[in-house]
């Protein structure tokens, strides 16, 4: 064979070299350029974010109502008060009456001496610290002042003043507010236990709860369990408004991530806290632990017993759904139902949390 005719076979024997596609091409660079326009839409809108973010929880401050008090109890040797009088004093400055009086704000009587634990308090003139004293009363008047803990006879002891009345700022929420250090701690982690397991670890938003609602929320058919973490729910309270819209939780799983980059674990937590939404009383709203523990039990968070405490927490879910004074049978099954997530996180044991459960709400 000639050495044209082989050349000519190689030349048939050789496959075309393929043409790019116009089409592929041009759907590459179609997404090059809407990648470049989103990524130029978002990072602006992040910035923007991050600035909202920043500049309102730095600055953060709550309007709270005035409180208005009545006088404050002086008791004294020869002070002119029966027992039955101080006994309404007390109970009107939210004390309460127990056999021990071992906890601030608790008092017990045995005939004509009453066994006070006072309450710390900031008077207009002087902080008084918590004291624990017995006032013996006779005549209808106070016989003398005793330390229980030791330290002899007192001329003078002042009891913090029964709140009267609250006027309230143009919002319309109430609240007291409370620093995470002084909260009970079955609070702090009985709340991450029920709404927020993994709160210490994920980054403001947490992919394994999502998934873990959504595989739930498929298996009920209809939503039982939320995958918003306790920043997320701090972010829809604190910085945007309740529509159920696709923007509106787009942002807030960005502004939770940029919360949890500014800010640390104890912060955010305590912001939420004070912040949450937990009943209403009338017209004014009823937001945070502090105000709400005043308001359900007429004591102060830090006097709370752990089946309180569950009801609380309980209510973060639906305030008014789970309303202890209209719907107490839901009340109570919620509340049991966080007793039992306290049991199962190893917070308290099974005969505890049985226990608890078995009382009543109040």
């Amino acid at each position: 064979m000639s050495k044209k005719r082989k050349k000519a076979a190689a030349r048939r024997g050789k496959p075309a070299p393929k043409r790019r596609s116009r089409w592929g091409g041009t759907v590459w660079r179609l997404c090059l350029l809407g990648g470049g326009v989103l990524l130029g839409l978002l990072v602006p809108w992040v910035a923007y974010l991050n600035y909202q973010v920043t500049t309102e929880f730095e600055g953060r401050r709550w309007d709270l109502p005035s409180r208005v008090y009545a006088r404050a109890l002086e008791l004294y040797p020869g002070a002119e008060l029966g027992s039955s009088d101080l006994e309404l004093e007390l109970r009107q400055a939210g004390y309460r009456r127990s056999k021990l009086a071992d906890r601030p704000g608790a008092y017990s009587v045995s005939g004509g001496a009453f066994d006070i634990h006072r309450r710390a308090f900031r008077f207009h003139d002087a902080d008084e610290a918590a004291l624990r004293f017995r006032a013996r009363l006779s005549g209808g008047q106070v016989k003398d002042l005793q330390a229980v803990d030791g330290g002899g006879s007192l001329d003078l002891v002042r009891l913090e003043p029964a709140e009267i009345a609250s006027i309230y700022p143009l919002q319309k929420e109430d609240r007291t507010l409370v620093d995470i250090e002084q909260v009970p701690p079955l609070l702090v982690t009985g709340l991450q236990a029920v709404e927020d397991r993994n709160f210490k670890h994920h980054p403001g938003v947490d992919i394994r709860g999502i998934g873990r609602a959504l595989v739930a929320n498929l298996r009920a058919g209809r939503a039982v369990q939320g995958g918003s973490t306790l920043t997320q729910q701090l972010v829809k309270n604190y910085f945007l408004t309740r529509d159920r819209t696709l923007i509106r939780k787009a942002n807030e799983a960005i502004m939770a991530v940029l919360l949890e980059l500014h800010y640390d674990k104890s912060e955010i937590l305590e912001a939420y806290l004070n912040e949450v939404f937990l009943g209403q009383q009338g017209a004014y709203a009823i937001h945070g632990f502090g105000r709400a523990s005043q308001f359900y039990f007429d004591q102060p968070i830090d006097r709370l017993e752990p089946r309180q405490l569950a009801l609380l927490i309980g209510l973060v879910k639906g305030p008014s759904h789970y309303n202890p004074r209209r719907h107490p049978e839901r009340a109570r099954a919620r509340r049991n139902q966080v007793l039992a997530m306290f049991a199962e996180t190893g917070l308290l044991t099974g005969p505890q949390a049985q226990a608890a459960a078995a009382t009543g709400l109040g």
